[in-house]
């Protein structure tokens, strides 16, 4: 594993009248589809009635016109793109998550990661308990259920629900009559909300999905909020708000999030032409140009080529009909794989003295061979800057980091770091500086704990991303 993966994105949409929500929830998770991978679904309500079709593969191979068509109209939808942070890549992991119980049904889905899952579901499962996937998104469903059987409403269920969560986990849930959107009491991972001319409201993970689907944007979720849609409009919930300091992931700005998205407040693009310019007034290098690394490196390389009054250029050709390599299954079919999806211009980069700018350095194997590429390219120098700190600790918030053993920063200087990838130099993003890039709401701060091991909440010891499937394999040799 050396890229940092994707997590998950959401997406929800509430109508007053029957229409063809299916559509409305396909184009969105298509405007998601850069959050995951692995596995997508979407849950149809209509009167009570609910629908789900969910499957490994992209959203353009597992809703084709046919399915689509099936799945019929109704007046909301919950809609899921994954990559799983907890739980192994295994179709069964798909969401939404569907329950069917005394009081009815109910989809979730669900984008984050629970720090405290493990202890949540051993306490369950010796109760009784039954679950069918590996995922963490299953236990918060059981958990609502749970209280629902004991709460008048959906909504009461959820807010008995909150309290026993830690970690992250935005997530939207259909019942028979209400969507429901929850954003943890830190807000580490991105929900908001937002209108379409004929009154729907739709949720989503990221705001440039609601330009994809017709929604003029209304605001972020605040930390801890939970917004009931229902034939009577939206409501708010603040029971778990002002409970904890949010603490966003910077991830989102570095990584993650799509450009065109604003994210409480800030434009992503801005946030990471800022750091290229950080970057270029930290590590300043006599260069003829300056590239990056389609796609999460170019408005770095942007704001590095602006300060630095370098010229900016297309050094990479991203080709877009293939895959992410993290999917394939073996380590020669992703070197093939990385091959393949980038090829350097040459007439860019041959003879010329090269910043490269990239989003982060995990094992180092990537970066060596993109070095390798622009050297093969006829690249007389290249000095890679990183728009990421080293990561020297494990994520248990919804980032696909889990071994400290797998980090080139936990092991090597970063002088030793450019002599392993073949770059000339190398500059990480200074940690102190992070807090720079965006400008957040009064009160909010940011969760940097893969950067520098300060967790905002407890953490089980039993944190892993597999926790579940290791703990299956355990017994099965007894």
């Amino acid at each position: 594993m050396d890229e940092i993966h994707e997590e998950c994105g959401v997406f929800g949409i509430y109508c007053r009248e029957r229409q063809d929500v299916v559509s409305q929830a396909y184009y969105g998770l298509y405007a998601l589809q850069h959050r995951g991978q692995e596995c997508c679904g979407i849950a149809v309500g209509d009167d009570g009635y609910l629908h789900c079709h969910k499957q490994a593969g992209l959203v353009s191979e597992v809703f084709t016109p046919g399915v689509r068509k099936e799945m019929g109209f109704g007046n909301m939808a919950v809609g899921h793109v994954r990559y799983g942070t907890t739980g192994a890549n295994d179709p069964r992991n798909a969401q939404p998550i569907v329950v069917n119980h005394k009081k009815g049904k109910m989809a979730l889905v669900h984008n984050g990661n629970l720090s405290n899952a493990s202890n949540l579901r051993s306490k369950l499962e010796s109760k009784g308990a039954i679950f069918h996937t590996t995922s963490d998104s299953e236990v918060i469903a059981y958990l609502i259920t749970k209280e629902r059987l004991q709460s008048p409403s959906i909504e009461e269920a959820i807010e008995r629900t909150i309290p026993h969560l830690r970690g992250a986990y935005s997530m939207i849930i259909m019942s028979p009559t209400k969507l429901i959107a929850v954003r943890d009491p830190n807000a580490f991972r991105p929900l908001c909300y937002g209108k379409t001319e004929d009154g729907s409201y739709v949720i989503a993970s990221e705001s440039c999905v609601l330009d994809a689907v017709g929604a003029k944007f209304i605001r972020d979720l605040d930390a801890g909020e939970i917004l009931v849609f229902d034939k009577d409009g939206v409501r708010s919930l603040r029971t778990h708000c002002n409970k904890r300091k949010p603490s966003v992931c910077i991830f989102e700005y570095i990584y993650f999030a799509r450009p065109d998205s604003c994210i409480d407040g800030t434009w992503v693009h801005d946030a990471r032409k800022k750091a290229g310019r950080i970057l270029a007034q930290t590590y300043p290098v006599e260069a003829d140009v300056v590239i990056g690394v389609p796609d999460s490196g170019i408005d770095a390389a942007i704001g590095y080529a602006e300060f630095a009054k370098i010229p900016f250029d297309m050094g990479f050709v991203k080709n877009k009909y293939i895959g992410r390599t993290f999917i394939a299954p073996s380590d020669d079919q992703r070197r093939n794989g990385v091959r393949i999806k980038l090829n350097p211009v040459r007439s860019v980069v041959n003879g010329k003295r090269v910043v490269l700018i990239d989003d982060s350095i995990v094992r180092g194997t990537t970066s060596r061979r993109i070095v390798k590429m622009l050297r093969d390219a006829g690249a007389k120098e290249v000095h890679l800057r990183v728009s990421a700190p080293p990561f020297l600790y494990p994520c248990h918030f919804g980032t696909d980091i889990d071994s400290k053993e797998n980090l080139i920063a936990c092991g090597h200087s970063v002088t030793e770091i450019a002599k392993i990838i073949g770059a000339d130099s190398v500059g990480f993003f200074p940690i102190r500086k992070l807090d720079q890039l965006v400008a957040l709401p009064q009160g909010f701060g940011f969760c940097k704990a893969c950067f520098d091991g300060k967790n905002p909440v407890r953490v089980s010891k039993d944190a892993g991303k597999n926790k579940f499937e290791q703990k299956i394999g355990a017994t099965r040799s007894e």
